[in-house]
């Protein structure tokens, strides 16, 4: 692709950043700048996040010439939730700064530690429940139309490569010490350790991935073919303005996104559990989307399943960390009854999706599960009442736990083997090993 088409998507990215950048920054440093309404100012920001994370895709993408492999999707999928981290750390440190002027989150109007913890399940949510079913619908639609079958894309199923045995193991390590988060008053000091020590073991195992080229399109393939020097560049600079857009705008992305909720009479419990994240989250699904039309299904597919991993350990570890700091205490993040159920429905999904991909694959039927079961719930919390809400979601929870043993018991003698490659097999071996073997 030549420097016209590139400069254009930069330039049209860097349009979409460059007014709630202004405005943020404006803001903070006391430059003249026009009051927006909390709906227009959402849309602004938005936009500021968005076009930031696209920054981030690209960069991550860029910078796998110089990782091995495995650890340079551990860190796409990192940098790509910036944005996502970004909106829901916010969330987090107005809920310590309240507890600590007042000794709790609930104390009239908006619970800010209801809404931290409405960010992050719901952005776990979609990337599960309706992310990976898209990338199984695109590739496969893309292999039917190019009449080609491939290693990784055939008919009714997506398989994943075998060195992502490790993303699906550690995933299911954090998925089964998050279904004891339901059952605490708190999410502590103790759950950070855990889950970052989780994330921190999943990234020095990556670590030992062979280093091989990457497929790149794009902006990324135009920056990741410069010359070593020029290519370090550009991928500091567009991370670093990626971060300065997201310092900008991050904050009053999320206040505003919790006024317009007010001011049109929208529960803003749902806004922060949705739009944020779908906000945020949108760059890497068309990434991924992108990639899977290219009959790059394993890429495409392990890149979300890497999103998850990170997203429920080093974003869940992070989020009373920041709270700690910001309240002054160890007391950790209080749980109502609601945030316990919400922690609930989606440790039950992740542990479905564990058992989904259990055999390094995904096939219709299992996407299609996803997807009609996140449906529900989703439809379920902006249609129904509180208690049947809540009766729904324990439903659900249930199912998706008896799915999951279901699929474990009838693959064991599978799930055996990916569990012993995820933990121990060399990585060079795994990555010798062809897809869709299994």
């Amino acid at each position: 692709m030549g420097d016209g088409p590139i400069r254009g998507r930069l330039a049209l990215v860097g349009a979409a950043a460059a007014p709630g950048a202004y405005l943020g920054a404006a803001d903070y440093l006391g430059w003249p700048h026009p009051g927006l309404g909390a709906p227009v100012a959402v849309v602004v920001f938005g936009l500021g996040i968005v076009a930031s994370a696209f920054l981030l895709t690209w960069a991550a993408e860029a910078a796998q010439v110089d990782l091995s492999a495995g650890l340079a999707i551990a860190v796409l999928a990192v940098l790509a939730v910036l944005p996502e981290y970004a909106v829901d750390l916010v969330f987090t440190f107005r809920a310590g700064q309240q507890y600590a002027e007042q000794g709790t989150c609930e104390h009239g109007g908006v619970n800010p530690c209801s809404l931290a913890l409405a960010n992050m399940t719901g952005a776990n949510r979609i990337l599960v429940g309706f992310g990976w079913p898209l990338v199984v619908l695109v590739a496969t639609v893309a292999a039917v139309r190019a009449r080609k079958r491939t290693a990784t894309t055939k008919p009714g199923r997506v398989a994943l490569k075998p060195v992502m045995a490790v993303d699906v193991v550690f995933l299911g390590l954090a998925t089964l010490y998050s279904l004891t988060l339901p059952l605490r008053s708190s999410l502590s000091l103790v759950d950070a350790v855990v889950f970052v020590g989780i994330f921190a073991a999943y990234v020095w195992r990556l670590a030992k991935a062979p280093r091989e080229r990457p497929d790149l399109t794009g902006v990324a393939a135009w920056v990741g073919g410069r010359p070593k020097t020029p290519r370090r560049t550009l991928v500091a600079v567009l991370f670093g303005t990626a971060g300065l857009v997201i310092l900008a705008t991050a904050e009053h992305f999320a206040e505003n996104l919790v006024a317009a909720g007010h001011s049109l009479g929208v529960d803003e419990f749902l806004l922060v559990q949705w739009v944020a994240p779908i906000a945020s989250e949108s760059p890497e699904l068309v990434v991924a989307c992108l990639f899977a039309a290219r009959l790059k299904a394993a890429e495409s597919l392990g890149t979300l399943l890497s999103s998850k991993v990170n997203q429920w350990t080093l974003l869940v570890g992070t989020i009373p960390i920041v709270f700690a700091l910001s309240s002054g205490t160890t007391h950790g993040l209080p749980l109502d009854d609601n945030q316990r159920l919400e922690l609930l429905i989606t440790a039950a999904q992740s542990l479905f999706a564990v058992a989904v991909l259990i055999d390094l694959g995904v096939t219709a039927l299992g996407a299609t599960g996803l997807l009609v079961l996140f449906a529900i719930q989703f439809v379920a919390s902006i249609t129904l009442s509180a208690d049947a809400n809540r009766t729904v979601f324990l439903a659900l929870s249930a199912l998706y736990g008896v799915l999951a043993i279901g699929r474990l018991i009838t693959v064991r003698r599978t799930a055996v083997r990916t569990v012993r490659d995820g933990l121990t097999t060399r990585l060079t071996e795994l990555d010798a090993e062809p897809a869709g073997r299994r």
